[in-house]
């Protein structure tokens, strides 16, 4: 009988052991830009969602936009997910631009906090980041994107039963809307002025998925666990900023020109390789505008050519001029919220400008100057004959006696000046006064 029992408990454990844990009501924070490290973050949270048999998947947004290939990354996932999606702007304040209006119509459930908006997703064609849209090709392209983002959130809102005429505005006329106008316009579903009053709002609501499967939801008494960023996503999604991938790079090459220029300094070399190293690697993230990189190469040569040719001026502000471009269309995305920022360009190519500079004058400079010592260091010195020299003899410098010889004789005790060492023989001549 003890026996029965004992394979009887194993049983049961094995069962409950085999059942995933449910979560309850899976939460996350996206609280800024849409790139590559935090669409990756929202495809694993909806993953992880999933095999936890979340009641619901919570997503508290604020975000100025992003990438785009990121956020169709996202939606892509939320509308396969077999969790109900619920997205939130909030708290109070917050908003959701561009990308960020595109994934709070593709979720099962829209919600916004009172004071925040949504809108502004006119999609803008650039060349090298640049905005652009003037003659007739120019306007041809940007209506053709327009057209594409349009069909697309088009295809969206009228699956989720949204107001398909007031979305395009969104994106056709760039309209915002606040919570009031979004919810009047049949934009979102519910405005909530806490995450609890949302949750008891969702208590019995009945979601349809992307997938035609419709689910009463129950949030009353759920527990909510939150999904957090691994240390790798977080400091992936620090260095992939445009504007801190840049500012490492620059303080990289700058300590690197020092170490080379300055052999055996050691740590500006050390600093400086990992500085370059980890700006590169959140370049990697990003879509690179390679004129931009061009440029940044134009720029750095320009000032050398200013050094070395003396160009008054006019090759240093080429340099100048040519990095400030290089820096704000090196990243390629026509969405302010990813760029580097014209100022943020300006701040750091002015300061690498006037270093670098500095740095290449003196190191010129330094191949100009005398030689000081061993052979070349004794050209140009100034001795005194201790002997007769008809044609050699002996001479007297810096307190040392070397043979010498001149091709004219020289008087002892007259003055004479090194022109060449040959060995340990001097070739001098009389210094006339």
């Amino acid at each position: 009988m003890i026996g029965l029992r004992q394979r009887i408990a194993w049983a049961f454990l094995f069962l409950f052991a085999a059942v995933p844990a449910q979560a309850g009501i899976a939460r996350i924070d996206l609280n800024g830009s849409i790139d590559p490290i935090t669409a990756g973050f929202v495809v694993r949270s909806i993953e992880r969602a999933e095999n936890e048999k979340a009641e619901l998947f919570l997503m508290r947004l604020q975000t100025p936009g992003g990438f785009g290939s990121s956020m169709e990354q996202i939606i892509e996932r939320m509308l396969s997910s077999k969790v109900p999606v619920v997205v939130y702007v909030g708290p109070s304040g917050a908003k959701a631009a561009s990308a960020g209006f595109f994934i709070l119509l593709a979720s099962d459930v829209a919600a916004m906090a009172p004071g925040t908006n949504t809108g502004a997703a006119h999609p803008l064609m650039a060349i090298g980041g640049f905005p652009v849209g003037g003659g007739e090709a120019g306007k041809t392209l940007t209506e053709k994107i327009t057209s594409d983002a349009t069909a697309y959130l088009r295809s969206i809102a009228g699956k989720r039963n949204r107001n398909v005429e007031e979305a395009e505005k969104g994106v056709r006329e760039s309209k915002s809307f606040t919570d009031a106008e979004a919810l009047d316009a049949h934009l979102i579903d519910f405005v909530a002025a806490s995450e609890s009053e949302l949750l008891a709002k969702l208590d019995g609501y009945t979601v349809r998925l992307f997938s035609g499967e419709e689910r009463v939801l129950k949030t009353a008494g759920q527990a909510v666990t939150d999904y957090q960023m691994t240390s790798r996503e977080r400091f992936l999604a620090a260095i992939t900023q445009p504007n801190l991938a840049l500012f490492l790079g620059v303080i990289g090459l700058l300590l690197l020109y020092l170490e080379f220029t300055n052999p055996g300094l050691i740590a500006p070399g050390v600093i400086g390789g990992i500085c370059v190293l980890l700006s590169v690697l959140g370049f990697s993230f990003l879509p690179v505008n390679y004129v931009g990189v061009l440029l940044l190469i134009l720029a750095v040569g320009l000032f050398i050519a200013e050094i070395k040719v003396g160009g008054f001026g006019v090759l240093g502000i080429g340099g100048l001029v040519s990095m400030v471009i290089g820096m704000v269309i090196l990243i390629d995305a026509p969405d302010p919220a990813v760029r580097i920022g014209l100022t943020t360009a300006i701040a750091l190519a002015l300061p690498f400008a006037a270093i670098f500079m500095i740095l290449l004058l003196a190191l010129l400079k330094s191949y100009r100057q005398k030689v000081y010592t061993g052979d070349q260091g004794m050209i140009g010195l100034v001795g005194v004959a201790d002997s007769d020299i008809n044609p050699s003899g002996r001479v007297r410098v810096r307190g040392e006696y070397w043979k010498a010889y001149s091709s004219s004789r020289i008087a002892a005790g007259r003055p004479v000046k090194i022109i060449a060492v040959e060995n340990l023989l001097l070739k001098v001549e009389e210094l006339t006064e």
